[in-house]
């Protein structure tokens, strides 16, 4: 009796990881060297055949630039914080901005424009819009480089608290940038209504972001709801960092900051649970 208890079957219970688990974060890691392969890729393929290649970083946040001085700056006339010039002072917004946006455009379809990956070997597919997002930072150092010299020129010092607080407000913009494009990546899989949404997306967004103005001249009474946008928090806390000037850290920042987080985890739930048919259905 007690050899036959001995060697009673034994049923296993497989069931699928719920919660964090079930995100297998873990596999970025285990495919690292092939995160670094897509980063490399994408910055080669971006401007492969242009005549002005990564000069196309700088053409395009100093054109903007030059817009936003001549419209809000000249003709507006609107106030800046702290009396900075107000080329630095849009420029400073621009530069996380043009992080977000490009992010946006590049990762949302960085899944249709690899198809022949998806449908043809195994890799996790979070790997395609997070290269797209990390690769953008290349853009965002060369396109610092005009910020220097404009800090020079206008004889600007940089504020005390740059050095770590500028890297968190960079880690703020991806982390933004990177749960939109979620989103937007896995839903524009099945619809690819996203491609035509996006353009109108953006533009409305930005009028929407302190981008060319102030914070400070939205009406007390909606900057609850206006810090609900989370890249106004993102640009808000550039100004600070980089110029110093604004609130800083205050309870208008740590709701943009919650709504960032909120983005970013719903929006790696949802990809996750698409990821099972985007071969089927791309």
């Amino acid at each position: 009796m007690t050899e036959l208890t001995k060697h009673q079957p034994t049923t296993i219970y497989i069931k699928p990881s719920t919660g964090i688990a079930a995100l297998n974060l873990g596999d970025l890691w285990t495919y690292r060297e092939l995160v670094f392969f897509m980063i490399w890729r994408d910055i080669k393929v971006r401007y492969k055949q242009t005549m002005l290649g990564a000069a196309w970083a700088v053409i395009q946040p100093v054109m903007m630039m030059l817009v936003f001085t001549f419209i809000f700056g000249t003709v507006a006339k609107l106030p800046t914080d702290g009396d900075i010039p107000y080329p630095i002072f849009s420029y400073t917004a621009l530069l996380p901005w043009g992080l977000f946006v490009g992010a946006l455009n590049q990762a949302s379809r960085s899944l249709t424009t690899n198809q022949n990956m998806i449908t043809k070997i195994y890799f996790p597919r979070l790997i395609l819009p997070l290269s797209s997002v990390l690769a953008g930072l290349v853009d965002f150092a060369i396109a610092s480089i005009i910020l220097i010299g404009l800090m020079f020129y206008y004889k600007v010092t940089p504020a005390w608290n740059i050095l770590w607080t500028l890297p968190l407000f960079l880690l703020l913009a991806i982390i933004t940038a990177l749960g939109v494009a979620l989103w937007l990546s896995a839903i524009n899989v099945k619809y690819r209504d996203v491609n035509y949404v996006l353009p109108f997306l953006t533009q409305f967004w930005q009028f929407a972001t302190p981008v060319g103005y102030s914070a400070t001249i939205i009406s007390q009474k909606w900057q609850l709801l206006y810090s609900l946008n989370p890249m106004a928090g993102v640009v808000n806390g550039f100004r600070w960092a980089l110029l110093g000037v604004g609130n800083g850290p205050d309870t208008a920042l740590w709701i943009s900051i919650g709504i960032s987080m909120l983005v970013l985890i719903s929006g790696l739930f949802y990809f996750r649970s698409m990821e099972r048919t985007f071969a089927d259905t791309i």
